[in-house]
C-alpha cells in the first residue's frame, strides 16, 4: 500500500487506514470476535493507521485497538484516539484538568504510555480561538503524555482555524464525493502548512457504498436511524449530511461511471486517495471482507476524466443544495 507522511507528525502511514467508530458503538452490534477480525484483516491488508475515540462505545473501541496493539508490538501501527466528547459542549470544559483526566482513561484503554496523536473531537467553535486550550495541549507533549494532537472538525472554517495554529499536527474533516468543499480553501492550507489531511466519513455513513435503497431500514442503535435529523449530535455525521433519498439518487447517477472491474466503495474511496493534500483516509468496517475491501482500493488506478467530471456534476446538481453552504 502507498505510504504518505501524516503532516506534522512526520509519521508514515498507509494511505488508507480504519476508522474504529463501528467497533465501539452507534452502528449497530459488533461483537468482540468480529470486530477483532475486522482490525487483524485490516493489519494484514496494510493498514497500518487507526482511528479511534475515547467515546466509541465508552472506550470499547480503544480496548480493543490497545489489543490489537499487544498482541502485534511490532507492527508498526499509528492509533489517533479522539477526546472532549465525555462531557457537555461547552467551551469552558475544554480543561487542562479534563485532557489530563482523558488522556489518562485513553492511554490505560490503549496499554500505552505514549499516545501517536490526540484529536480535539469537534469541540465547540470557540475553542479553536481559545489560545488555553492549546497551551495544555503543547504540555502534554512536553510531558509526553501525547507524541502529537490534532482536531476533528465539523466545518471548513473551523479546519482552517486549527491550520493556522503553528503545532496542530493533523486535521480530520468530512470529505467525499457528497462532500467537496474543503477542496476550495482547506486541504491547500493544508498543504501549504504541512498539516496532514485525515478524511472521515469517507463513504457517507455507508450511501456510498452503493447498497442501500429505498427499503433499507437500521436498527434502533444504529445513528443511522436515530440521528437523520441531527437528534444526537451533528447530522453531518449521519450519511454527510445528505438527505438519504437524495443520496440513493446520487449513487444511482454515479454508478453510470464506474469500470467494469469497480465497486462504489472503491470508486469513492479511490477519488479521496486521489486528491493532493489528502494524507489518510479512514472508513470503517463491520466485518473482515469490508475492510479487505477498503484497503484494496489503495492499489486501484486513479479516476478517470470521465469519472472526475461525473463526481463534480452530480455534487453540483444534485447534494450541493444541501451542503455545501452548512459545513
Amino acid at each position: 500500500m502507498e505510504h504518505r507522511t501524516l503532516g506534522r507528525t512526520g509519521r508514515d502511514v498507509g494511505v488508507v487506514g480504519l476508522g474504529a467508530w463501528q467497533l465501539g458503538a452507534d452502528w449497530g452490534a459488533v461483537d468482540e470476535r468480529d470486530a477483532m477480525g475486522v482490525l487483524e484483516t485490516a493489519l494484514e491488508s496494510g493498514v497500518t493507521f487507526v482511528d479511534t475515540a475515547d467515546v466509541y462505545g465508552d472506550g470499547r473501541s480503544e480496548r480493543l485497538v490497545g489489543r490489537l496493539l499487544r498482541e502485534h508490538p511490532d507492527a508498526g501501527i499509528t492509533v489517533a484516539t479522539k477526546m472532549g466528547r465525555r462531557v457537555e459542549q461547552t467551551p469552558e470544559n475544554y480543561t487542562r484538568e479534563h485532557f489530563r483526566a482523558w488522556n489518562d482513561r485513553s492511554r490505560k484503554n490503549l496499554g500505552v504510555d505514549t499516545l501517536d496523536l490526540v484529536q480535539l473531537h469537534c469541540p465547540p467553535t470557540p475553542v479553536y480561538d481559545r489560545d488555553e486550550v492549546f497551551d495544555a495541549l503543547d504540555e502534554l507533549v512536553e510531558e509526553r503524555r501525547i507524541a502529537a494532537y490534532g482536531v476533528s472538525v465539523e466545518t471548513c472554517a473551523e479546519a482552517l482555524r486549527a491550520i493556522a495554529r503553528p503545532r496542530v499536527a493533523t486535521v480530520q474533516i468530512i470529505l467525499n464525493p457528497f462532500r467537496l468543499k474543503p477542496l476550495d480553501e482547506v486541504l491547500p492550507a493544508a498543504r501549504e502548512a504541512g498539516v496532514g489531511i485525515i478524511a472521515r466519513v469517507p463513504l457517507a455513513s455507508g450511501l456510498l457504498s452503493g447498497t442501500y435503497d429505498e427499503h433499507t431500514t437500521f436498527g434502533e442503535d444504529d445513528h443511522r436511524n436515530y440521528n437523520r435529523t441531527g437528534a444526537a449530535f451533528d447530522v453531518g455525521e449521519t450519511f454527510a449530511g445528505v438527505p438519504f433519498e437524495v443520496g440513493l439518487e446520487a449513487v444511482r447517477e454515479l454508478r453510470g461511471v464506474l469500470r467494469p472491474d469497480e465497486t462504489m466503495p472503491q470508486l469513492a474511496l479511490r477519488w479521496i486517495v486521489d486528491r493532493p493534500g489528502l494524507s489518510v483516509v479512514i472508513p470503517g468496517a463491520r466485518n473482515p471482507e469490508q475492510a479487505r475491501a477498503n484497503a484494496a482500493a489503495a492499489d486501484r488506478p486513479p479516476l478517470t476524466g470521465e469519472q472526475e467530471q461525473a463526481v463534480r456534476e452530480v455534487y453540483d446538481r444534485l447534494v450541493r443544495p444541501h451542503v455545501h453552504d452548512r459545513w
